[in-house]
Formats: structure tokens, sequence, C-alpha cells
């Protein structure tokens, strides 16, 4: 896959992508060579960030401790109530802010609130938090090295007591992780129905519940629906390491739970991609829009992954297999050769009526010039002849097959 990688080099112009194939290239090579682990190799410059992610276990014990201390021990279900209250201050704007039909309907359930400094102060909460967080626990002992994580099995669970993992990791109930679960669920429901409302209603429904055209409804959301499909995998996440495993029932209810909100985030997934692709339909392709489509898709493979994780609820295999489809999705996007699918789009959308923006793909590599050859002298002429000044002259070491077959 590395060489494969860095091949590209010889097959493609494009500067940008050649570089990202170079990043993957060594990514791959060194999944391939090092046998368990690269922590050693980054841990110190990330310190803080890192010790932020461990320290909340660290926080739980520490104020378990205290209320034994005091006598203490209730549940923490409350706790789990105010964990949904905050994945329902930073989901329901975002996806508020993502679709103007659910707006709407936030709109006329909830009370009028300023949602943008709501969201601000708990991310800068949030954010403060963590690193106070993190650099007490940087104080209080190192960080952990790798040899020490915890193994991700349910089986080892089994074997330890029915609150407590192995190393004394809280473990949560099916009611105490099932409230900020089935909260999350209740959002992404609720933003579904809205989407095959507008899917099945088309422009006329956007129209009269938005007051926009389907194309300027699709311009906007996409953004914020990447960052809820990157948020929900983080509490995918927390939920496997976290979540009590040692029952049969329990297991399987966390199957469901998990799989369900897998289900409803691809369909968000979907919905972003599409919003994209008629954007790019009615306002022109561009190599940006198409790479974050790219990496949307990634995001869409990876709920897979977590999907096929839940037949045996054992996750240690999905980081690798993660990367490893990064490195084959780029190595198709590589192949795909984009900036001539970009150009080829582009002037599909001029034959059919449409302008066609020749500022900008006179800025493509010579990737592009093949589709040029579908147009009028004038107009292929106004984006070639642009190209072609910029290509060098290649020495038998630089030789690239784009720019040996552009003609200039």
């Amino acid at each position: 896959m590395a060489l494969a990688l860095l091949g590209v080099g010889a097959l493609r112009d494009a500067p940008w992508l050649f570089g990202l194939c170079v990043v993957g290239a060594a990514v791959a090579g060194s999944l391939a060579v090092v046998p368990r682990s690269v922590y050693g190799l980054w841990v110190e410059a990330v310190a803080v960030p890192v010790a932020a992610l461990c320290s909340p276990p660290w926080l739980s014990r520490a104020l378990r401790a205290a209320r034994e201390r005091r006598g203490g021990g209730s549940q923490r279900v409350w706790w789990s109530v105010a964990v949904a209250a905050a994945l329902l201050l930073v989901m329901v704007p975002l996806l508020a802010g993502a679709d103007a039909v659910f707006a709407g309907l936030v709109d006329a359930l909830l009370p009028s609130i300023d949602v943008p400094a709501v969201l601000r102060w708990t991310l800068v909460f949030c954010v403060a938090g963590l690193g106070t967080a993190g650099a007490l626990y940087l104080l209080a002992g190192p960080l952990p090295s790798a040899g020490d994580a915890p193994h991700a099995d349910w089986e080892d669970q089994a074997a330890a007591g029915d609150r407590w993992g192995r190393k004394g990791i809280r473990r949560f109930s099916p009611v105490e992780w099932g409230i900020p679960v089935g909260t999350l669920t209740i959002v992404f429901a609720a933003f579904v129905g809205t989407q095959v409302a507008v899917l099945f209603g088309g422009d006329g429904y956007v129209r009269r519940t938005a007051g926009l055209t389907y194309a300027e409804y699709a311009r906007g959301g996409f953004w914020q629906l990447s960052i809820v499909s990157v948020l929900t995998l983080a509490v995918i996440a927390a939920v496997l390491r976290y979540a009590r495993q040692r029952a049969r029932a329990e297991r399987r209810w966390l199957r469901a739970a998990v799989a369900l909100v897998c289900v409803l985030t691809l369909v968000i997934v979907a919905s972003a991609l599409h919003r994209m692709w008629t954007y790019q339909q009615a306002y022109g392709f561009t190599v940006s829009r198409l790479l974050v489509e790219v990496c949307e898709g990634w995001i869409a493979l990876v709920y897979l992954l977590v999907a096929a994780s839940l037949v045996r609820l054992r996750r240690g295999w999905m980081p690798r297999t993660a990367a490893g489809a990064a490195a084959v999705t780029l190595l198709g996007l590589a192949l795909l050769d984009p900036e001539a699918f970009v150009a080829d789009r582009n002037i599909d959308r001029w034959q059919a009526g449409k302008p066609l923006d020749t500022a900008y793909l006179s800025t493509l590599s010579a990737d592009a010039l093949p589709a040029t050859d579908r147009l009028p002298a004038p107009e292929r002429a106004a984006i070639a002849d642009v190209i072609r000044t910029r290509l060098p002259a290649d020495s038998w070491q630089s030789w690239n097959y784009a720019r040996a077959t552009a003609g200039h």
C-alpha cells in the first residue's frame, strides 16, 4: 500500500495529491513495520491533550473515593442526565444550523435562546475543563504506557467485578449509558424524519417550510453534519469502552443501541454527501469540495466498521483497519484522477447551459488537460494554454505521465 501511494507521483501531476499520498505512505509504512504501537513517539508532544482524554476515569475514581469517605455511594444516574443534557446542547444547535426545516421544528418546540452563545460557552467550558483535568492528571502521575492499556473485550470484564472492570475502571450500567445514548437517538431520529420529508417533498416542500430553493437549502449544513458525525463517533467509542458488558442482556442492549445510533448517523452522513453533491451541481465542482466528500465517505466506512465490531464486541482490530481503509480511500482518489474528474463535471455543467469557471479550471494541474479536449477552441485555449505555461521541463528523474502527455 505504501509503495502504491508513492507511485501516484509518477501518474498524477497535482502536487497536493502527491503530498497527501506521501503522508499516507508514511503512515502505512509505519503500521507495516511497527508491531504494536507508536505511542512513545508522539505522547510527549501531545501530553496534555492525551492526559485530558485519560483524566475523566481518574477524576471519577477520586470523586468516588471522596464520596466513600463521607459514607456516600449513590447511583450516578444524575451524571447520565447531565451528559445527555450536554449532548443536547451540542448536537441540537449543530443540527439546527445544518437544516432550516429541522431548525423550524426546534423553534416550534423550544423557547427562544441564544444558541451561538450557549454553544460557544459550552465548548469553552468543556475545553478549559478538560485541559485543567489533563494538567492535574500529569501533575499527579505520568501517562500510562502503551502496555498498560486495558483490554477492550468483554470477556476481560466478565472476570472482574460487576461494576468495575480491570485496573479499577468504572463500568456503567445500561441505565447509566442508556440515558445519553437514548437522548441522542431521539434527536437523530427527529432530524432523519425531517430529511425524509425533504427528500420526498422536493423543492416545493423546502420553499414552503424553509423559504429557500433546493440548491440554497443544500448549500448549508454540510460542515455541521460532518462535525455531528465525528462527535458521534467519540460518543460511541466512550460507550463501548465504559459500558458494562458482563451479562448477556447487557451486551444485547449495547449492540442494539449502538447499532441504531450508527444507522441514524449513516443517514446523516448520506444527507451531508447529498447536500454537497447537489451544491456542486448548482454552483460548480472544486477539488476541495471533492476532498471533503471523500473524507465524509471514509467516515461512513468507519461507522460500518463500528457496526461490524458489535457482532462480538471486539474492537482491537478497528484502529488499524480504519487506517488501512483511509489508505485505500486515498489510493482510490488518486486512481479517480480528481482534477480531471472536477474538470469533466464542470464541463458537463457548461454543456447543460450553466456558466464555466475558466479562471478556476486554469489553476488546475496537467491532470485536467485531457478533459479540456471536449471544449471548443476558445474555451479550451483559455484553460489549457495557462496550464501549459506553468509546466516545467522535466528531466528523466522528474518524469511524470500527466505532464509528458500534456503536449507542451
